[in-house]
């Protein structure tokens, strides 16, 4: 009789408060799954327990069956080599334990709205003084040696940046790669915004943290007269939890890989709320469904039922050559979903004729 646990991979840290941070998260999640199956946790290295200890101790409970989920922000270095790793040789030396590895918290809306209340704390707490158009947002990454983590960070800083209609983003990291706190907050300052937001894309606190925060302490002492926010990272965000138990559903029943949890019709988008569920028609129809060698193609599609009587195919705008099919019944006219930030000065404003920016480039 097979019996299912749940272990939470983290990476461990050698600041104390970031290790607590950890364990009480996997604490929660424990009290959250409780009844359903048994959770431990544990730490690739600089803390205790580590991944062994959590992996003996639901073997204890007479757990046979593992869901593995990497308690991390994006996969690079650790989640996809040396987690496994460790998992594989526990596996190894303890042939009645099946292990599966589900995949890192990554892009996703519910890590978005955790992101976006932790920036709409710290710019409430500011003060609307400054407008948002008068506001950068930088989003601080950790930094890896591999670029597509590094990426990654750059898309969260753009769903962001988009999804809040602040003047400008822009995207540093704290270790690792480039560009860095310092050179990356100097930059900002020359971009003429009055205030600079500070996020810090973190699940915990610790000397990274720490140092971007000192690091935005440095530059805003150098230029006072833009302000500087510092936003809280992401901690134990109600929606970080609910990723968590997403991640340990999916390493459950196994998902597949196309990229539709960021699908702004099916999940709540930041910014763009109004169009979850909208009927998706092409507005492309003379090129609809044709590749480049002009054969049509459709290599899958995903139903979101809303519960009418006809179902149409509609591929993806501009011909991606996967189909959404939705359940809904339309008349032929369709229209555009009005664009959230359609008036951003620095976007579409600035194809009116007659439209300049000003003598300081704003």
């Amino acid at each position: 009789m097979s019996k299912l646990g749940v272990m939470i991979c983290g990476h461990g840290s050698r600041d104390q408060d970031a290790v607590d941070q950890f364990g009480a998260i996997a604490q929660r999640l424990k009290e959250r799954l409780a009844g359903r199956y048994p959770v431990d946790y544990g730490y690739l290295e600089f803390a205790t327990p580590i991944i062994r200890n959590g992996l003996d101790a639901l073997r204890a409970e007479g757990v046979t069956d593992v869901l593995a989920v990497p308690g991390m922000l994006f996969a690079a270095g650790h989640a996809k080599n040396d987690i496994p790793s460790v998992l594989n040789t526990y596996a190894a030396q303890n042939p009645g334990m099946s292990i599966r590895y589900g995949r890192e918290l990554g892009i996703d809306t519910r890590m978005l709205q955790a992101a976006g209340d932790r920036i709409d704390e710290a710019v409430a707490a500011a003060g609307d003084h400054i407008s948002r158009e008068d506001t950068l947002l930088m989003v601080v990454g950790r930094g890896a040696s591999d670029p597509d983590a590094n990426s990654n960070v750059a898309k969260v800083m753009r769903l962001l940046w988009e999804g809040k209609g602040f003047g400008w983003g822009e995207t540093c990291y704290s270790g690792v790669t480039f560009p860095l706190v310092e050179p990356g907050l100097e930059h900002a300052t020359r971009l003429g915004f009055k205030r600079i937001v500070v996020f810090p894309y973190f699940l915990f606190t610790g000397v990274l943290v720490q140092r971007i925060y000192d690091l935005t302490d440095t530059v805003a002492a150098r230029h006072p007269d833009i302000e500087f926010v510092k936003a809280p990272y992401l901690n134990d965000h109600e929606m970080v939890l609910r990723t968590f138990e997403a991640r340990i559903e999916e390493a459950l029943e196994g998902t597949g890989n196309m990229n539709c949890q960021m699908c702004k019709y099916r999940e709540q988008v930041l910014g763009f709320e109004t169009e979850v569920g909208l009927p998706q028609e092409s507005h492309h129809h003379h090129v609809e469904g044709i590749s480049g060698d002009g054969h049509h193609h459709h290599d899958h599609g995903h139903s979101h039922d809303h519960g009418h009587e006809h179902t149409h195919d509609h591929s993806h705008e501009h011909g991606h050559g996967h189909g959404h099919s939705h359940g809904h019944g339309h008349d032929h006219g369709h229209h555009h979903h009005p664009y959230p930030h359609a008036n951003h000065k620095l976007g579409p404003s600035t194809l009116k004729t007659g439209y300049r920016l000003d003598k300081t480039g704003k």
